[in-house]
């Protein structure tokens, strides 16, 4: 009795005996269909080989399986990378932009990146202050057109934004002062400043500063090392003065001190003690070598002017009273490219001589300069605007000064002379303090330096193209 599962097994086994019949059957003239039929499949079977053949060739991490009569297969393998990457670039540049913040110091770089992803910021980790190191970090962090780098401006300087801007990765230098803290954060390390400053870059609330070229920034040097050499020899009178002043030795009536008849008076004179004539001598050395230094310096500064883009800008501004060679040098150096001030206003928030203000409701309460912003512009002004204290007038020495300059820039220096002065007498007719006059004269006086100095801007561009 046969039942379903005895013809199931019945046909099979025909199925198999004739497939082994037509593979084993032998090559004679009279067996033609057997023969087609065997030709078909092995030139199919050839050809499937070849395909795999070809694909195994573009593929060689591939594994083939050889399987009966020749026939291949591909075979599925591991791969060490991702089978797809992500990618993060378009036609029209980066997809994802991944701001990078750097808390940069003598030794170390503390690193932290900020994204769509992470927008708390992650901290990478603190890496040796190395060139080669920083380049290696930031190719992982990503492509150079997809990075916004920023780092605190320092002690450090403009060697690590150089090294990013020759590398093509935008980074920009940030005032430390305008960054944005919290009251209750009292807590402060590298890390955290990283990610502070790459969370904030992504947000947008950091204020960048102006970073001079090399040319301007050797400039700004050479006028900040002619400051240091004047403290130095201000502190060097100091000394002697107060030495003379233990021993009782007083100047002599009518001599105002370090004039020409005040170092005469140095000169001649001498001490009871042997011991005490040697230190007099000591200190008259460093007054005469500090005196020298300051000398050296302010030629130094003449000849790099003379040479420098901004020597049209120096020029003009020297047409103004009170402001000879140095003032204008330091002036220019500085305040670097007068044109990212739009108003006058700016350029006194940038000295730091506009008045600091608490108000709240109905109250209006305005009290002293801020002194937050440049120290070394705010210093020289001030020293200016002292002049115009006295009567308008121009003398020889300005006149000569005045050839120089454009005549819009003299007209300007003019009604500069007559404004100051008229605000010193009304102001001190109303009793401010003399001090407290000249700063508020300072301040109106970085405007007129702000339209003199745009007098001369055309010259400059066309210098430094």
């Amino acid at each position: 009795m046969e039942g379903p599962g005895t013809a199931r097994l019945g046909r099979a086994a025909g199925r198999c005996s004739t497939r082994s019949t037509i593979a084993s059957a032998p090559d004679r003239k009279g067996s033609s269909a057997p023969r087609k039929r065997v030709g078909v499949d092995v030139a199919k079977r050839e050809s499937v080989a070849r395909q795999h053949a070809a694909g195994s060739a573009d593929r060689s991490r591939s594994r083939t399986v050889g399987y009966a009569e020749g026939r291949t297969s591909g075979q599925s393998y591991t791969r060490k990378e991702p089978a797809m990457t992500k990618d993060t670039t378009t036609d029209k540049g980066p997809a994802t932009i991944k701001y990078v913040g750097l808390d940069v110091h003598k030794d170390t770089i503390a690193i932290a990146v900020a994204d769509d992803s992470k927008p708390d910021g992650l901290v990478l980790g603190i890496y040796p202050n190395d060139e080669a190191r920083l380049r290696s970090v930031l190719s992982k962090i990503g492509p150079a057109p997809g990075l916004r780098v920023c780092y605190e401006a320092g002690p450090c300087g403009y060697v690590i934004q150089r090294l990013l801007t020759r590398l093509k990765i935008d980074c920009v230098v940030v005032a430390p002062s305008l960054i944005p803290r919290k009251p209750g954060d009292r807590v402060k390390t590298d890390r955290r400043d990283a990610r502070k400053l790459a969370v904030l870059l992504r947000t947008g609330q950091l204020t960048p500063t102006w970073i001079p070229d090399r040319e301007h920034e050797a400039l700004r040097d050479l006028v900040r090392a002619r400051e240091d050499a004047v403290v130095d020899r201000t502190r060097c009178r100091q000394r002697l003065g107060k030495f003379l002043l233990r021993l009782g030795v007083l100047t002599p009536d009518g001599v105002n001190a370090w004039t020409v008849r005040h170092r005469e008076w140095l000169t001649r004179l001498t001490m009871d003690q042997a011991a005490q004539q040697v230190v007099l001598e000591e200190y008259r050395q460093t007054l005469d070598e500090s005196g020298r230094r300051v000398e050296r310096l302010e030629r130094e500064i003449e000849s790099a002017v003379t040479t420098s883009a901004h020597v049209a800008t120096v020029a003009a501004l020297q047409a103004m009273r009170g402001v000879a060679l140095v003032t204008a040098a330091t002036i220019v150096a500085e305040v670097g490219d007068i044109r990212r001030f739009r108003t006058p206003r700016q350029l006194m928030s940038y000295a730091g001589l506009v008045p600091s203000e608490h108000s709240s409701g109905g109250r209006t309460r305005r009290g002293s300069v801020t002194k937050t912003g440049n120290a070394h512009l705010r210093r020289v002004v001030i020293e200016s605007a002292w002049h115009n204290r006295r009567k308008p007038m121009v003398s020889e020495v300005l006149r000569k000064r005045q050839r120089e300059a454009p005549a819009a820039a003299v007209a300007i220096a003019w009604t500069a002379q007559v404004r100051l002065n008229k605000r010193y007498h009304r102001l001190t007719e109303r009793g401010k303090l003399p001090q407290t006059t000249v700063v508020a004269m300072a301040r109106e006086l970085l405007g007129f330096i702000w339209a003199v100095a745009h007098t001369a801007e055309p010259q400059t561009r066309r210098a430094a193209a």
